[in-house]
């Protein structure tokens, strides 16, 4: 399938620079994929969409601050280098801007307490093996002195890292948000809760893999980077329940949904507790066997967090509803609005 069949043309000053103050006040699609019927509504009453019985599975994965600037140590060049693996004792892989005249065995000061040491370099994906020296312990330091990341296309600065989280974040791992979380707040998330909807946290640390852009000619030919999720043995045994009982259960997110469907072993169609890497790319024609409802925000062209909608939507369905959020005035990307597809 040809990538450039999942271009879409967005005006200038849709892409939201922050979130809203109210976060569940932001507009809400309701897309119907039997009937093609779209709905216009605001979060909060996205409860009215949710049954008793049903199973709401969240990601409660934190960003952490894992943007540094320092200084080359020999030239006082400046760089800035986002960590995006935790690989074994005080080695990470990272991106580094600029990048291209960085060699193995330079060393970068971050601050009298950090400085790192470039160890490995992978020039096909454009990636560094750094080996971080801290004085104290690295987590503190990181906290301290690093930055929450937030996309390159969010170009006002954040005066508060926490709008960059969702409000249950807990697990600390990953360098992006679950954005179609973010417009959950306690006070909405306990009023589905009382109308016998169960909630469900699992964590998927967001890696490269899902904020990539495809840029292979064919989407069958893009590979995905791994990230690393957690299923619990209690979420587990709730969720296959779920399965056996044909309960409705609803992703929050591209990032929930690449986990669940890749816990589910094809054998017998049970979900495996554990935590594992997951490379699964999902793209039309991809067959689900646990969602059943999708939450989802609206994404960038080319990415595999469309792909994925695409599979679960239809491709024109998701592009018609892409076009009527323009012509609705809709927010678009991670702080902007979402859409609910069943």
């Amino acid at each position: 399938m040809d990538i450039k069949s999942f271009d879409y043309y967005l005006p200038p000053g849709y892409i939201a620079q922050e979130p809203l103050t109210k976060r569940d006040n932001s507009k809400l699609m309701i897309i119907d994929k039997k009937t093609g019927f779209l709905q216009h509504k605001r979060f909060y009453q996205i409860d009215d969409f949710l049954h008793s019985g049903d199973l709401l599975v969240l990601n409660n994965s934190k960003v952490i601050p894992v943007r540094l600037y320092g200084n080359k140590k020999n030239t006082g060049g400046k760089i800035e280098t986002l960590l995006i693996n935790k690989l074994a004792d005080n080695h990470w892989k990272a991106l580094l801007k600029p990048g291209k005249r960085i060699h193995i065995g330079t060393e970068i000061i971050f601050s009298p307490e950090l400085n790192g040491e470039i160890v490995e370099k992978n020039d096909n994906e454009g990636s560094y093996i750094i080996k971080m020296n801290a004085r104290d312990d690295f987590n503190k330091i990181l906290h301290k002195i690093g930055i929450v990341p937030t996309p390159p296309y969010i170009k006002k600065k954040l005066d508060n890292s926490d709008l960059y989280q969702t409000v249950y974040a807990s697990t600390e791992g990953s360098i992006a948000a679950p954005t179609a979380g973010f417009h959950f707040t306690k006070e909405l998330l306990n009023k589905i809760k009382s109308k016998g909807v169960e909630i469900l946290f699992l964590t998927l640390h967001i890696g490269r893999g899902t904020f990539e852009m495809i840029n292979e000619e064919k989407i069958e030919d893009h590979i995905m980077k791994s990230e690393l999720y957690t299923i619990t043995d209690r979420n587990a045994k709730i969720l296959n329940q779920a399965i056996k009982t044909n309960r409705r259960i609803i992703g929050v997110g591209t990032s929930v949904t690449r986990a669940l469907e890749s816990s589910i072993s094809i054998k017998d169609s049970i979900i495996r507790e554990g935590t594992r890497w997951t490379d699964l790319y999902i793209y039309p024609g991809f067959k689900y066997r646990i969602i059943k409802v999708l939450l989802t925000n609206f994404h960038l062209p080319r990415s595999t967090p469309l792909m994925l909608a695409s599979a679960f939507a239809g491709k024109e369905l998701l592009l018609n509803a892409y076009r009527e959020a323009i012509k609705q005035n809709y927010r678009f990307y991670s702080f902007g609005d979402s859409m609910l597809i069943f």
